[in-house]
């Protein structure tokens, strides 16, 4: 029902006001029913650009270990981050690296309801996709009583799931990567879609939905097969990030070579968790001790004593033999 609520003609359907082509895609920003006088766009002042500049006046202050080690330059890139797999839950790493060049821009805002006792409560859903064009991008949905807070949500939420996108070529290796480099496919409900390598020059032949995405990832030729209720932009959405999201998925044989595995930014950096800078190690945050990265050293124990209150003895037995 809550669904059918935007789908049936209403300010976020296909049929509606808010809507500007096929597959209820509304365009992007300054269409749709954002502005309109209901008091939370950007005629009175409260928009995003308002609260925008507040939020870039405040200092950044990381609350995670990967939040640390990017505010302090540990860690160079986004792309060691994904090598580890590592959990990114603050929006502002993202901002770090790609701040400058992201773009976002809402799909969709459906106005979807419950019953309750009290009656119908409404709330408005905000579908927002993120990317810089170039190999990043990101699928956003969130939920809230207004407009403005479901859309700044969704942005967050989008920055949150950014994705690299592999690229690859159609024929020769000649120029730029400029298409997938393998047939992907992408599942959400009943929606199904299939990328398909294109030729250069092609173009991006899709539905406006999974052609905004497409761009945002910075591919320039594709072919799109799309099956299933297409008109259900949030699952059409959700399905086309899905296939991007697997052009990394598959090995194929440019990488068949041996992987030299490599220690965790969390492993290598320990010392500066712990706050502790060892005199005789060159690289203080590199590991824990220079000479055997494999070993505690006294520093490290005392440093542990007062964390977890183990026995004296045994620290001070530890202690005399690594100094030994």
């Amino acid at each position: 029902m809550a669904d059918d609520a935007g789908a049936a003609g209403g300010p976020g359907g296909p049929g509606g006001p808010g809507m500007g082509g096929r597959g209820g895609f509304r365009g992007g920003f300054g269409s749709g029913i954002r502005g309109r006088g209901r008091g939370r766009g950007r005629g009175r002042g409260r928009g995003r650009g308002a609260r925008g500049g507040k939020a870039e006046d405040k200092e950044w202050m990381p609350v995670t270990k990967l939040g640390r080690l990017v505010k302090d330059m540990k860690i160079k890139s986004l792309e060691e981050i994904y090598l580890f797999s590592l959990p990114i839950k603050e929006s502002e790493i993202i901002d770090f690296f790609l701040g400058a060049s992201l773009k976002d821009e809402v799909l969709k805002i459906m106005p979807v309801q419950k019953q309750t006792r009290a009656g119908q409560r409404t709330r408005f859903k905000a579908f927002v996709a993120i990317g810089d064009y170039n190999g990043h991008v990101g699928l956003g949905v969130k939920c809230s009583k207004e407009v403005a807070t479901a859309i700044r949500g969704a942005i967050i939420l989008a920055k949150l799931s950014i994705v690299p996108v592999r690229r690859g070529y159609w024929g020769n290796k000649i120029g730029k990567p400029h298409t997938v480099p393998c047939k992907v496919t992408g599942r959400c409900g009943s929606v199904l879609v299939r990328l398909i390598p294109a030729p250069r020059g092609t173009g991006i032949v899709s539905a406006p939905v999974p052609k905004k995405l497409l761009m945002m990832a910075g591919i320039d030729d594709c072919y799109t097969s799309a099956r299933g209720c297409t008109a259900t932009l949030g699952n059409f959405a959700k399905a086309t990030f899905d296939a991007i999201s697997k052009t990394y998925s598959y090995l194929t044989p440019d990488l068949w070579k041996e992987t030299v595995f490599t220690k965790s930014p969390y492993q290598v950096l320990r010392c500066f968790f712990l706050g502790i800078h060892r005199p005789s190690c060159q690289d203080p945050h590199q590991s824990l001790c220079a000479e055997d990265p494999g070993s505690s050293c006294g520093y490290h124990i005392a440093f542990l004593y007062e964390k977890n209150k183990v026995k004296l003895s045994l620290i001070f037995f530890l202690y005399l033999g690594r100094l030994e």
